[in-house]
């Protein structure tokens, strides 16, 4: 297996010192925290497919056992574990969701279905919880609170990222045997609503992933997507800097700007995607970790951290653009071009 290098931006070994920084904060029982101290299993999950792709497997794969010594009867996650303890016992749909991403990349990557198979009983649990949160209409709300009651509302960016964690399931679920026609079409649902429907979802459009995330997930894509790339580009990219983390503060963020990234790639836009990766090579410390962020009007990193997340976006990136690994290309084959839904709604929406 290679390791990712982009020319002009990063190359290889710069991608591993990248990766063993995400090693660097991993706990005894192979959790990935936050530089607060907690664990989320999304940002989790991120950290382990980068240190999959730049080899670390055996971290990764540290990682994958928290996920199960961690997941709930229920099928989901602590929102937040810290000190081996649930801090926030609530569980996040879209946290749930994503582990089946995670899953399904390792076996893109490293090809090992033995692994693949014994971590399936966990995804299809944690698939289960988020069908379970699905409202009529299709979209997914965005919790289950530690009472066992649903959240009022969803949220775009979070549907957007499940619409990607129910489709990595479907396959994961026809390559080892099991088909799960029920996530199929929940996906289906969840896609339709996501492409035509925005009235579904709290208005969080200050931020940048809601954006770009229908795209990125792969509700989204051609005409639509370039359509909606284009409408906020100037809102929320900076030159030479990166990617807005919020639309109304001078403030550039370097996981934000490589999730851009492998949107723009995904939409077969070479160029741009380039661009920006190498715009947001200022964040890199010299260790190889990469800043959360950076104020452009105070001239200061903000906030004053390095985060495991950010450098996780940073390889996967890499690998998009680089073709590296097997799995470079699974945000870019989330989208389902040319299909046409007729959602509960009883409109019709092409989503390519």
């Amino acid at each position: 297996m290679s390791v990712p290098a982009v020319p002009g931006a990063i190359a290889a070994d710069q991608v591993v010192a990248t990766a063993r920084s995400i090693a660097a904060v991993q706990d005894d029982e192979g959790g990935v925290p936050w530089p607060e101290g907690h664990i989320d299993a999304w940002n989790h999950v991120e950290c382990l497919m980068a240190m999959t792709v730049a080899g670390l497997r055996e971290e990764a794969r540290r990682g994958y056992d928290w996920l199960v010594r961690y997941q709930r009867e229920d099928g989901s996650w602590p929102m937040k574990v810290a000190g081996g303890e649930a801090v926030e016992k609530g569980g996040e749909s879209n946290h749930a969701a994503y582990v089946a991403v995670g899953v399904w990349h390792d076996l893109l990557v490293t090809g090992d279905e033995d692994f693949a198979a014994s971590m399936w009983p966990m995804v299809a649990r944690a698939l289960d919880f988020v069908v379970g949160l699905q409202t009529t209409r299709g979209e997914i709300v965005w919790e289950r609170d530690a009472q066992g009651a649903p959240a009022a509302y969803a949220l775009l960016t979070g549907s957007a990222s499940i619409y990607q964690g129910l489709r990595s399931g479907v396959l994961l679920g026809e390559r080892l045997g099991d088909p799960q026609p029920d996530w199929e079409l929940a996906a289906d649902r969840l896609g339709h609503v996501l492409a035509a429907h925005p009235e579904a979802f709290a208005d969080k459009s200050r931020f940048s992933m809601d954006w770009y995330y229908p795209v990125l997930g792969g509700a989204v894509r051609g005409t639509a997507g370039e359509k909606r790339v284009e409408e906020e580009w100037d809102t929320f990219v900076v030159p030479g800097l990166g990617v807005r983390c919020v639309s109304d503060q001078p403030w550039v963020t370097g996981a934000e700007s490589c999730e851009l990234v492998l949107t723009l790639d995904a939409m077969g836009d070479r160029e741009r995607a380039l661009r920006v990766f190498a715009d947001m090579q200022h964040l890199r410390h010299e260790d190889g970790s990469y800043w959360t962020g950076w104020q452009f009007v105070n001239e200061k990193h903000f906030p004053h951290e390095r985060s495991a997340y950010t450098a996780a976006a940073v390889i996967l990136a890499a690998d998009a653009l680089s073709g590296a690994t097997a799995g470079a290309s699974i945000f870019r084959d989330a989208g389902v071009d040319d299909v046409r839904i007729t959602g509960d709604c009883g409109c019709e929406h092409a989503r390519a």
